[in-house]
């Protein structure tokens, strides 16, 4: 199967699969998915976050996603338990395509690592 077939059926699943768990079966969009990754890295499952958090949540999620790639990695966590990042290496200019292809690429390896789907 080519690389971008067995992208998009993993893709497919793993909407399938957390729009069951986190939105009764409505189909989560990309931006939703990286917020719940957001989440879970700060681990803070059972609060209510203001909008500035969930973009701070969002920014998380990315550099998270990213930082196997090499464009990111950890610092610290602050005294709020929040995860920072640095910037190792800036990411190169990408169409909107490209983007969708390597973050959804990103969040397909970030779940295949945490054992949530096959």
């Amino acid at each position: 199967m080519a690389r971008d077939e067995e992208l998009k059926r993993r893709w497919d699943l793993l909407v399938e699969k957390l729009s069951l768990q986190f939105s009764d079966g409505d189909p989560l969009e990309l931006d939703g998915i990286i917020y719940l990754i957001g989440v879970q890295e700060l681990g803070q499952y059972h609060r209510t976050f203001k909008k500035d958090e969930k973009i701070n949540l969002m920014h998380i999620a990315i550099c998270r996603l990213l930082e196997p790639y090499g464009y990111y990695e950890f610092e610290y966590f602050d005294e709020d338990g929040w995860p920072h990042y640095k910037v190792k290496e800036a990411l190169p200019p990408l169409k909107p395509g490209e983007q969708s292809v390597l973050m959804k690429e990103a969040i397909v390896t970030y779940f295949l690592e945490k054992n949530y789907m096959i």
